[in-house]
């Protein structure tokens, strides 16, 4: 079985390595002529507006996947209309845009920050008067790591971001001075099991992921993570591996973004989990059953961003694994991952510890 990637990074390149011990192929097609899949399976170097490729590449596969939400809606709309694609165009529709995401969680009764759709200067200063600052004023699409917002204290800071990004599709957020962001890693197959990983305790900085710890261990606080997985699979129809991001605050989580496709806060589960959020994606796309989302001890995360650490140093530390992307170096850019495993926390914090203390600069 073939199956197709609309992107050829770092996400694809970990799918297609999944996929080859359950028989699978991958095909990615991407524009970029350095995408980092192409290491690992074959990408057709090609924009998703290029009819002739995009056909030679629906002719090849069996179903689509994305590995990103940042795509032209009516391009995949066109792949979907002639190919199977999971998670489907309503799931893209929705997450490809912030205003959509917070429509959801409050249909499905999900605490979320308060937040206003702004069009125009007016509905800004309207809007900030509403919510009272600070606020965050951000892009309704194309926002990842960070990008496409900023906070907002007084009028004179709402104009100057105004400027900034007047004439986009934008939304306003009530600031959310929260305890702790966590994830959950949660998958749903075509015959609607749903599996999930357990919660990740995450820390960014400058809008990018840094480090995630798995598992978090809280009892409450996964179950509703839980349930409130389920509630937007279900509503969806969702089928495919799918993270959601919560702030912790007022005793509660709060919804912050969810992400169609696998995840970041996801990689520890290649070494830290019974089954990777990698396979299990491709196991629901392909209708095979789910694996099981056991965490294997402990994890530690960390991503590796605008530069790579000497790999002879760091794999003298037990349980130390390192994934290069095969990417250019370049500032804030995301070159791979390290991930550190045990069997217990105090045995994972003396290994954290010790690669702290060759690579401090990575966290």
């Amino acid at each position: 079985m073939i199956i197709g990637i609309l992107g050829g990074g770092q996400l694809a390149r970990m799918l297609a390595l999944a996929g080859y011990p359950l028989g699978l192929t991958i095909l990615c097609i991407d524009q970029a002529i350095d995408a980092c899949a192409r290491e690992v399976t074959e990408v057709i170097h090609a924009s998703l507006n290029d009819d002739a490729a995009v056909n030679h590449f629906l002719n090849q596969v069996d179903c689509v996947t994305i590995e990103t939400e940042n795509l032209p809606y009516e391009l995949v709309e066109k792949i979907a209309d002639k190919c199977q694609m999971l998670p489907n165009l309503d799931a893209l529709r929705v997450t490809q845009d912030r205003l959509f995401e917070k429509e959801l969680f409050s249909e499905l009764t999900i605490p979320t920050a308060q937040y206003v759709k702004i069009d125009s200067w007016d509905d800004l200063v309207a809007g900030a008067t509403q919510l009272q600052f600070p606020v965050l004023l951000k892009t309704r699409r194309s926002g990842y790591d960070g990008k496409g917002q900023v906070v907002i204290h007084n009028l004179i800071q709402a104009k100057s971001a105004w400027d900034l990004f007047g004439g986009s599709a934008l939304i306003l957020e009530k600031f959310i001075p929260f305890e702790f962001e966590v994830s959950i890693i949660a998958v749903r197959n075509l015959a609607g099991e749903m599996r999930f990983y357990s919660l990740v305790l995450n820390k960014h900085e400058k809008g990018i992921l840094r480090i995630s710890r798995a598992p978090f261990e809280n009892e409450l606080l996964q179950k509703q993570a839980e349930e409130y997985a389920k509630k937007v699979f279900i509503k969806l129809n969702y089928v495919g591996v799918m993270a959601i991001e919560f702030f912790y605050a007022d005793e509660k989580l709060i919804g912050n973004e969810i992400a169609p496709r696998v995840h970041n806060t996801g990689h520890w589960t290649i070494e830290g989990a019974e089954t990777s959020q990698f396979e299990n994606h491709l196991r629901a796309i392909t209708g095979l059953p789910l694996g099981s989302t056991k965490p294997r001890g402990f994890s530690i995360m960390i991503n590796c961003i605008g530069r790579e650490p000497d790999s002879k140093e760091i794999l003298a530390i037990p349980g130390l694994h390192l994934h290069s992307y095969g990417k250019k170096a370049m500032p804030q850019r995301k070159l791979g991952h390290v991930t550190i495993t045990a069997n217990y926390q105090e045995e994972l914090e003396e290994r954290y510890q010790a690669f702290k203390k060759m690579c401090y600069h990575f966290i």
